[in-house]
């Protein structure tokens, strides 16, 4: 027994290590120590040799490229008074995660925002796992201000652009609107998004891990401000024609109406007015069909507007001279089984007659004595089976029916202004070749540098004869009388059409129209009047349109400084 064990227990020694478990633990400490090695290594080149590593990675994570918003452009009117501008807005928005729990702080947001404290409760739950929320859109830099100097951890500031409308709900329709980020989504504002929007620049800032700016470093890319436009509408003329286009359909109970008037020299669109309308400033509660101008995306069948027209068509064809007489007794006739019907017995009417009395017997008969649709083909020359151009989104193309589906009744039919749709518009630019000794003019919605040339389509004697026939038209004693301006002569034509339903033309459901030129000796304006579904007694384009073209004219030659022309006209209406 060994003298060193206790109690006579014999101590074990331990086994010797076996070659491959001491070759093992060798070669685990050696990578054990290369990889501490290497660790180590980096660390060291990381921060004596290559430290902008860790520069750049500390940067990625605290700069951050911003967005500078552009000013979007401003929208004028041809005397460079604003119509759309976009002024400075403040959005505020908060990263939901930094938002305190305290129910004091919670209620001071939620009344400096003007909500609901249990909505801005249930939003900000409804975002708890995101670290971004809006909490307001586009106020006022005052009212934002209000909220920022409460100091609540975790809102912050963003700086953008609102678009504002001085003129409200008088020029809604052909501006249109932009959306809740400043993108034009109708009217012009829809059509020159690219040139009105600009390009936004770019800056660098330094933010803490929270995205909380803490420094402005520097503008990578200024911003670009997006483009003016200058368009052909006079605001003035506007303002009044939109003014008594209201008044017209409000007291003529009427769904709507439509007016536009060109520059007879230009085919410039001096204005352009829609009922109903809205307030682009204020959407809440807008109806929808408000947003439509229809002076240039809605057709219509004409009616007797289109006879002058037609009748340039007849003149040319050299059938009918000056002294031509066309019977219409008794006042109605019958082709293919339909009735054509004067609204009475006129006799035998002159060429000029047939105008003045809106004969459409008087048409149908001239027109069936040709042996080619020459009226037909002269609306189409005028425009009236293709879009103005004018760029406006969704402008109309009108419709002109194809020839091999025509009878006589439809021949007829479209020489009277039936049978075929035209958009307002069209039907003012169709005009300016009277005005123009046969030139017709396209329309523009921008001011033009320049006089256009325009289209020759009517022969020049021919258009200047049937503005003659047109200044007969408008005076003492016609059905036109009430589109007379004192002071100024005025050619013109009226129209009353049936409006179609599901089951063909509706009774007592009108139109009512007044084209006029003014004054006829040197034409400046040229105007088309349009009220729809007028509810009072009087329903004829004659009581209803006349008037307000005389009233929008009058002001109209006035305002533009034409002297008149026929200063002892008197209206005996």
């Amino acid at each position: 027994m060994s003298r060193d064990a206790p109690n006579g227990v014999t101590p074990r020694r331990p086994p010797p290590m076996a070659p491959m478990g001491r070759a093992r633990y060798i070669v685990i400490m050696t990578l054990v120590l290369v990889g501490l090695g290497l660790l180590v290594g980096r660390i060291v080149d990381l921060h004596v040799f290559d430290h902008s590593f860790l520069q750049g990675q500390g940067d990625a994570r605290t700069l951050r490229v911003d967005e500078i918003p552009a000013h979007r452009g401003m929208i004028t009117d041809r005397h460079g008074d604003p119509l759309a501008i976009s002024t400075p807005v403040v959005t505020l928005w908060a990263n939901p995660q930094d938002l305190p729990d305290d129910g004091i702080q919670r209620l001071r947001l939620a009344q400096a925002l003007g909500q609901d404290l249990d909505a801005l409760d249930a939003r900000i739950e409804r975002y708890a796992d995101r670290e971004f929320m809006y909490l307001q859109r586009r106020m006022t830099p005052a009212e934002a201000q209000e909220v920022l100097d409460l100091h609540v951890p975790g809102v912050h500031a963003r700086r953008e652009y609102k678009r504002y409308y001085p003129a409200g709900e008088v020029t809604a329709q052909l501006l249109g609107v932009t959306n809740i980020d400043d993108q034009g989504q109708e009217g012009l504002e829809l059509a020159y998004q690219p040139y009105l929007a600009g390009v936004p620049g770019k800056r660098r800032v330094l933010k803490d891990r929270r995205g909380r700016l803490v420094r402005d470093l520097e503008v990578l890319e200024d911003a670009q401000p997006g483009g003016d436009l200058t368009l052909s509408i006079d605001q003035s003329l506007q303002y009044m024609a939109y003014r008594e286009l209201k008044k017209a359909v409000d007291e003529n109970e009427a769904d709507g109406g439509t007016l536009v008037m060109l520059d007879a020299d230009t085919g410039e669109v001096l204005a352009m007015a829609n009922q109903p309308s809205y307030n682009p400033n204020n959407r809440a509660g807008l109806d929808p069909e408000g947003l439509r101008n229809q002076a240039i995306v809605d057709v219509f069948e004409p009616g007797s507007v289109m006879k002058p027209l037609a009748m340039s068509a007849l003149l040319e064809t050299g059938k009918f001279p000056p002294d031509t007489v066309v019977d219409t007794s008794p006042g109605w006739m019958v082709i293919d089984g339909y009735t054509i019907r004067d609204v009475s017995n006129n006799g035998k009417l002159s060429l000029a007659g047939i105008l003045r009395k809106s004969s459409n017997i008087g048409m149908s008969k001239l027109t069936l004595q040709l042996d080619e649709p020459r009226v037909p083909q002269r609306y189409r020359a005028l425009g009236f089976d293709r879009a103005p151009g004018t760029g406006f989104p969704g402008e109309a193309t009108g419709s002109v029916p194809s020839p091999q589906v025509w009878s006589s009744s439809q021949w007829a039919a479209l020489s009277y202004g039936y049978g075929l749709s035209v958009s307002a518009l069209q039907l003012a630019s169709a005009y300016t070749a009277i005005a123009n000794h046969g030139r017709r003019l396209p329309p523009s919605l921008l001011r033009l540098s320049k006089t256009p040339k325009g289209e020759p389509v009517i022969e020049p004697a021919v258009a200047d004869r049937v503005l003659g026939m047109m200044d007969e038209v408008v005076a003492p004693g016609t059905g036109a009388r009430r589109g007379m301006v004192p002071g100024y002569s005025v050619a013109g034509k009226t129209g009353t059409v049936r409006k179609t339903g599901s089951g063909g033309y509706q009774e007592r459901t009108y139109r009512a129209l007044f084209v006029g030129i003014a004054p006829v000796s040197d034409p400046r304006i040229i105007a088309v009047v349009m009220i729809d579904h007028p509810r009072g007694d009087a329903y004829y384009g004659g009581a209803i349109a006349a008037p307000v073209f005389s009233r929008v004219a009058g002001n109209a030659l006035r305002l533009l400084d034409v002297p008149p022309d026929r200063p002892s006209q008197d209206d005996d209406a």
